[in-house]
C-alpha cells in the first residue's frame, strides 16, 4: 500500500481508491495492516486525498437470500470500520442485485441494510461516507438509472438516515452499459440536470471515470482506456469540464493500471479536461482486457468462506 501511495504521487494523482481488504472474500482482517500508518504518511506527503475504499465485490444488500444478506451487512460494517486506518473518506459499494424479485423489493432491502450498517459504525466528522455506485444493469441490478437511485435515496431518508452519511458514485462505463448515451454533451447535461433535480448534486460524492468497450445499452461492464472506447473523448471531456462537478473527485478504473497505464490514462483525462487532443495509445494497449477495478482483468468472486 505504501508503494501504491508513492506511485500515485509519482504520476501526479491527487486522489486514490484502494481495497481495504480482499475484495473477493467474506473474511475480513481483525486488525488494520501494519503498513497503514506509513500509507497515511505517504498520502499526506504527496498531498493525496480524498481516499476512497472500494468495498468487497461480494456485498449484495438488494438480494433476498437471508444468509448472503447477513454476510453482506457484516462485510460492509467491517469495511466501513476499517476505512479510518487508510484515511478513507468514502467507502464505495455496488448496490447489488434483486435476484428476480423486483426493483422495489431490492430497494427496500438496500435501505434496511444501510440502516443496519450505519447503526454499527460510529458517526462523526472523520467517519467515512457510504457511497452507492450505479450499475450497468446485468443480473437484475438495482440502480441502473437516476430514477432508481432517487427511489433509493427516498427509501434511505424514510428510515431517518442523515443525507450526509450516504452519497452516490456515477461510473461512466456503467452509465453507458445501462443505455445513457453520454458520448453526447447534451446527454451528459441532461443526466446531471436529472440528478440535481431528483437527488441533489451535493450527494454526488465521486465519479469513476472510464471509457467502455461495450455497446450502448448492452448492460455490459467492460472498461476501456480514456477516450479510446465507445463513449469517446467528446462526452468524457464534457463531463470533466463541467463546472457543476468542479468539487467532485474522479477516480480511474481503467485497464492495465499495474502495467503503467495508470499514468497514461491520468494524462489523457487531464488532456480532455484542458480541451487538448489525445495522443495515440501505444499498440500494446489493444491487448489489455477491460477491468472493473484496479488491475488489468476482472476479479472473479471466490467461494464463501
Amino acid at each position: 500500500m505504501v508503494k501504491a501511495a508513492d506511485r500515485a504521487g509519482e504520476i501526479g494523482a491527487t486522489a486514490i481508491q484502494v481495497f481495504g481488504d480482499n475484495p473477493t472474500a467474506w473474511r475480513r482482517r481483525t486488525e488494520p495492516p501494519g503498513e497503514s500508518p506509513a500509507f497515511r504518511d505517504r498520502l499526506a506527503h504527496h498531498g493525496i486525498g480524498p481516499v476512497a475504499i472500494h468495498a468487497a465485490y461480494l456485498v449484495n444488500l438488494a438480494g433476498p437470500d437471508a444468509d448472503l444478506y447477513e454476510r453482506s451487512i457484516g462485510v460492509l460494517v467491517a469495511d466501513m470500520r476499517a476505512a479510518s486506518a487508510f484515511a478513507g473518506r468514502f467507502v464505495n459499494v455496488h448496490i447489488g442485485s434483486h435476484r428476480e424479485t423486483s426493483v422495489e423489493a431490492g430497494i427496500e432491502r438496500v435501505a434496511l441494510g444501510i440502516e443496519r450498517v450505519l447503526a454499527e459504525v460510529e458517526d462523526g466528522p472523520d467517519a467515512p461516507q457510504l457511497v452507492l455506485e450505479n450499475a450497468a444493469g446485468s443480473g437484475w441490478a438495482v440502480g441502473i438509472n437516476v430514477e432508481e437511485l432517487a427511489l433509493l435515496a427516498e427509501a434511505i431518508a424514510a428510515r431517518g438516515i442523515p443525507r450526509e452519511r450516504v452519497g452516490f458514485c456515477l461510473d461512466t462505463a456503467h452509465l453507458w452499459g445501462a443505455g445513457h448515451e453520454i458520448s453526447r454533451p447534451e446527454i451528459v447535461d441532461a443526466l446531471l440536470d436529472e440528478f440535481e433535480r431528483s437527488i441533489g448534486l451535493d450527494r454526488l460524492s465521486m465519479i469513476h471515470l472510464n471509457d467502455s468497450k461495450a455497446v450502448l445499452g448492452s448492460r455490459a461492464d467492460r472498461h476501456e482506456h480514456i477516450g479510446a472506447g465507445q463513449i469517446g473523448p467528446e462526452g468524457l471531456g464534457h463531463l470533466l469540464r463541467s463546472a457543476r462537478l468542479a468539487n467532485v473527485p474522479f477516480y480511474l478504473e481503467t485497464p492495465g493500471m499495474d502495467l503503467g497505464y495508470d499514468a497514461i490514462n491520468l494524462q489523457r483525462a487531464r488532456d480532455l479536461a484542458a480541451g487538448r487532443p489525445l495522443a495515440p495509445l501505444p499498440e500494446s494497449a489493444l491487448t489489455i482486457k477491460g477491468s472493473r477495478a484496479r488491475g488489468a482483468q476482472p476479479v472473479e468472486p471466490v467461494e464463501p468462506e
